[in-house]
């Protein structure tokens, strides 16, 4: 079993099992020791803990997690790569591979698993490939798992996003899903040299720890959500437009004279644009409508 995190060995791995990263999985492999080790110090990993990890690749990670985590559960699309897994694994028991698409596997069923098979706090983490990385952060939320927290590496402008402040061009959905689930924090920046192959962007580890309870509370989580979606699909048109003009506001009824109803409550502009609004403007403004 071989210490991948070091350069040297992942090359050597790779051009031994005659590997090459793979574009549609957005494979790249970390090999930068003082990133690992920022990854598992900042999500708080100790054997208490059964972590599911996205997407381990050949296992960089995943052998520190062993290290370090109670229990181990590795989903990885890419089925060439689980044999190698399992041989850079070969020194553990404490983990178990699953070959699947993260964005297909139940969630729910796996965390209640996780727990009946070690006791304790259930924890993310990941090396996400960008290509999928909102579709998965906005799963792993809305379905409700029991989770403590999510330390993930994403892209930096994405990571960006997800702590934005209102009035910024980084300020959106995604953002506001986030604030609404989580207390979100950046706790590393990570160059592209810092892997292998090297990624043309830079990206950054961000840890979102779960809320005990939420900062808000809307009458219709759903309405909320779906008035946010509404607001960030056309950005450049004034909310009342983005409001007016959404299929699914419309099939229940808002219209505009209702929209502009709401606005004059909370005396807002009627010319304000939705990244204007705040998590607590938005509930509000659901409850409203």
């Amino acid at each position: 079993m071989k210490d991948l995190i070091i350069p040297r060995n992942t090359i050597q791995f790779l051009q031994d099992h005659g590997i090459s990263a793979k574009k549609r999985y957005g494979q790249n492999f970390l090999i930068e020791p003082r990133v690992l080790k920022k990854i598992i110090e900042g999500a708080g990993i100790t054997k208490e803990d059964t972590v599911l990890e996205i997407g381990p690749g050949i296992g960089t990670m995943t052998q520190a997690l062993c290290e370090a985590a109670g229990r181990v559960i590795a989903v990885e699309i890419d089925r060439d790569m689980i044999p190698l897994l399992e041989e850079n694994l070969a020194g553990y028991d404490n983990y178990k591979i699953i070959n699947d698409d993260i964005l297909k596997v139940d969630l729910g069923a796996l965390s209640k698993q996780a727990f009946a098979e070690n006791a304790g706090r259930f924890k993310v983490v990941a090396n996400l490939p960008y290509y999928i990385t909102t579709p998965i952060i906005m799963g792993l939320l809305e379905q409700k798992l029991p989770l403590e927290s999510i330390t993930v590496m994403v892209q930096k402008e994405v990571a960006e996003r997800m702590q934005a402040q209102p009035g910024t061009k980084d300020y959106g959905a995604l953002t506001l899903v986030v604030q609404y689930y989580t207390e979100a924090e950046i706790i590393a920046n990570v160059p592209s040299n810092c892997f292998i192959p090297r990624p043309n962007v830079d990206s950054a580890v961000i840890r979102l720890t779960l809320h005990e309870e939420r900062p808000v509370q809307p009458q219709d989580e759903a309405k909320m959500f779906r008035v946010i979606k509404a607001s960030f699909a056309q950005r450049r048109k004034t909310l009342v437009n983005g409001l007016k003009n959404d299929p699914a506001l419309q099939a229940e009824g808002i219209d505009r004279e209702r929209i502009e109803a709401a606005f004059s409550q909370m005396g807002l502009d009627p010319n304000v644009r939705g990244e204007r609004l705040t998590l607590e403007e938005f509930a509000r403004l659901s409850d409203l409508l």
